[in-house]
């Protein structure tokens, strides 16, 4: 099967991004964060590619690993969410009963609470002084249910159909019916929800970030943005500094995009639909 365009530009754009976040920190040799690195406000030069900002840091290299960081807490959250989502949603549909019905109470309660004023309580508590391990608890708690309710609603179609019988007849187990005859079905939403809890994981971070309300100490996408709006780069006609983040974020964001809906129209062309 022929993989389409749009998932070949969501890759290709997102590949970009993972190389030259996890690639080029290797040739850093100043600490990105350390202020005082640099002098401040250095113009655009070999030495620094998008000069310095008002704390004397390298713009460059505080964005390659505000990219690193931001796409590290993104991975590392949408892998929790989409476990989390595929251990609940599978059980719960295929098992039914009680047990359903327990689950999914529970599930819709972290649906219906609003979690960003919630997200916005918790590190004003903290003032703004939270380690990532403890924004990534955070965002994990909050960020499973929506995709745990879909999973179980393909679980419950599943789990009617003709060869779940077959498969109870010859002696399979509950759990490797689940594992090989249920989860090939929700496998393709799963992919898609864990781009879409990568892309929902790094903008909320950096919401709070540019709100000063998570650690800006270490560099992000948000907290780099939160700086530039803390020294009114714009005020100051120190574009690069904050449109430097910006457009990443736009990138990264069109690319993860991209590669979910292709991802999803390509599943749908070996499957038939389109």
């Amino acid at each position: 099967m022929k993989i389409n365009n749009r998932l070949k530009i969501g890759i290709v754009i997102v590949g970009l991004f993972v190389l030259g976040g996890f690639i080029l920190p290797i040739f850093c040799t100043v600490d990105p964060s350390l202020q005082g690195s640099y002098m401040d406000y250095a113009p655009v030069s070999w030495e620094h590619l998008l000069g310095t900002d008002a704390l004397g840091r390298d713009i460059g290299w505080y964005l390659v690993f505000s990219i690193r960081n931001s796409l590290i807490l993104g991975v590392t959250v949408a892998i929790c969410t989409t476990a989390i989502a595929l251990v609940v949603g599978l059980s719960a549909g295929f098992s039914g009963g009680r047990y359903d019905r327990v689950m999914m109470m529970i599930n819709d309660s972290f649906i219906v609470i609003p979690a960003f004023p919630i997200l916005i309580i918790l590190n004003s508590l903290v003032k703004g002084h939270a380690s990532q391990g403890a924004i990534i608890a955070i965002l994990v708690l909050f960020g499973w249910a929506w995709s745990s309710r879909t999973i179980r609603s393909i679980a419950l179609s599943v789990r009617e159909r003709e060869f779940i019988n077959m498969a109870w007849f010859s002696g399979c187990s509950r759990p490797k019916i689940i594992f090989r005859e249920v989860f090939p079905h929700v496998f393709s939403y799963a992919v898609v929800g864990f781009i879409n809890s990568i892309l929902w994981a790094i903008n909320t971070e950096a919401s709070l970030a540019v709100l000063g309300l998570s650690s800006v100490e270490r560099p992000t996408l948000g907290a780099i943005v939160y700086w530039a709006n803390t020294y009114s780069a714009v005020i100051t006609e120190h574009y690069i500094w904050i449109g430097a983040p910006i457009l990443a974020t736009v990138l990264i964001f069109l690319g993860l995009f991209l590669t979910s809906t292709g991802y999803n129209q390509y599943f749908a062309e070996r499957r038939g639909h389109s």
